[in-house]
């Protein structure tokens, strides 16, 4: 049984807080393992790389053999299907149409002073893209985060997807042909997070690693940011549905599922004005539940950290989104676009019932690598943005340092930083000995 709550219970507050603040990482205590690898791969380099992932992966690799070749790489995407590679064509084409419109433009004005002010924005040099793999294959992934740096005009996109046992996923590559990856590493986990920051004799160092991965690549990325970018820290999956009773309540089951589905760690999470229609949709979900292949991971999900919590009103639905601030919010009601404009803190919201959050997953545009753990209260998903860096511009004019100069100076002084002030006197001595 998932948690059930009612806003109208007494003790709603506190069962709410214990929800928001249940610990679904499944993140034993891995800095230290994860410090000692990337040691060791700063240390030894692809040595390093090819014993880790020996031991973790079974895969014995050469430092010739720890990139995939042309060849390899051509054979794999051969094995795919005229179905699924026109979908991932599809999929490809919508990414890409959707990240081009995020592009920024540069400016630059002339300021009422006379100084010209502006702005300019430029890709990073090369990124890092990090593909889960063992447990699933997702090219999805491979796509969401290459197809962005492409359109940001990366120079250099490599991944690493981990290989155990020396099993690959075609459609995985072919994602990576198509999304226009340079080189992919057949290696994982925190070592492939080491190699792609500080570089080893095969793999190249990057400016930028994004990707979702399990608690090892997870605390990697936060060890080695500073010395590279990232994107975010993803925690588990996550969904809140809002959904009156106007729905079929096998379909907001099912897009329940589709998360928790995903892993044990997993939440998913019904707000409904209707108590009755909650109890269908939970009976809907005991149902599918029978059926799915992967019912044991979403039982676990389900039962351990689902919830279905009836309100009074829609009103005091969106307030309660606000408080999870959801990875995903799908809006199932009849007036979606006035419930959406009362939510603040959302990383993706899918508008009305015919548009499931599986559809942002693979094929909808919009990207599918967004804030977990209430982090949509203060970030956003992956996007052009995150490949992208910009570079302020400026020129003074002598008649604009004449203008503002002394008030620099003034400020300079303020803060006791004598040579700071000393630049611009300098300037606006020579302007005072001759104007031109």
């Amino acid at each position: 049984m998932p948690h059930i709550l009612n806003t109208s219970d007494s003790d709603f507050e506190s069962r709410f807080a214990a929800l928001l603040g249940m610990k679904r990482e499944d993140s034993p205590d891995v800095d230290d393992v994860v410090a000692d690898i990337i040691a060791d791969v700063r240390d030894r380099g692809d040595a390093a790389v090819i014993e880790l992932t020996a031991k973790f992966d079974r895969l014995k690799l050469t430092a010739d053999t720890i990139a995939f070749s042309e060849e390899e790489i051509a054979a794999e995407c051969a094995k795919v299907s005229d179905e699924d590679r026109a979908a991932l064509e599809l999929a490809a084409e919508r990414i890409r149409a959707y990240h081009a419109r995020q592009m920024p433009k540069d400016e630059m004005w002339t300021d009422p002073e006379g100084a010209t002010l502006g702005w300019r924005w430029g890709p990073v040099s090369a990124a890092g893209l990090y593909v889960p793999g063992g447990l699933a294959s997702y090219p999805s992934s491979v796509l969401m985060n290459a197809i962005p740096a492409k359109v940001a005009g990366v120079e250099r996109l490599a991944i690493c997807v981990p290989t155990p046992d020396g099993i690959t996923y075609p459609l995985v590559l072919l994602a990576a042909r198509i999304s226009g990856v340079d080189t992919i590493y057949r290696v994982g986990g925190a070592q492939a997070i080491a190699a792609l920051a500080y570089g080893t004799e095969t793999i190249a160092p990057v400016d930028k690693i994004t990707g979702p991965g399990n608690a090892f690549v997870a605390a990697a990325k936060r060890r080695v940011f500073g010395k590279v970018g990232i994107d975010m820290i993803a925690g588990p999956s996550e969904i809140l549905v809002i959904a009156d009773r106007h729905n079929d309540p096998d379909w907001i089951a099912v897009d329940l599922l589709s998360q928790a589905e995903h892993d044990e760690s997993a939440q998913s999470i019904l707000i409904t004005d209707d108590a009755v229609f909650g109890q269908a949709v939970s009976d809907a979900v005991d149902a599918r539940l029978q059926t799915l292949e992967r019912r044991t991971i979403a039982s676990r999900s389900w039962e351990d950290f689902g919830a279905i919590i009836t309100v009074r009103d829609l009103d005091e639905a969106a307030q309660l989104s606000d408080r999870v601030a959801p990875e995903h919010l799908e809006l199932c009601v009849e007036d979606a676009d006035a419930l959406a404009a009362k939510v603040q803190h959302a990383g993706a919201i899918f508008l009305g019932k015919w548009t499931p959050e599986a559809i942002g997953d693979y094929i909808g545009g919009p990207n599918h690598v967004l804030p977990t753990a209430r982090s949509a209260r203060f970030s956003s998903g992956l996007s052009v943005m995150d490949f992208l860096k910009r570079t302020t511009l400026s020129r003074m004019t002598p008649a604009a340092l004449s203008a503002i100069g002394p008030s620099a100076e003034r400020l300079a002084k303020s803060e006791s930083l004598e040579a700071h002030g000393l630049s611009v006197r300098a300037r606006l001595d020579r302007l005072n000995e001759d104007p031109k």
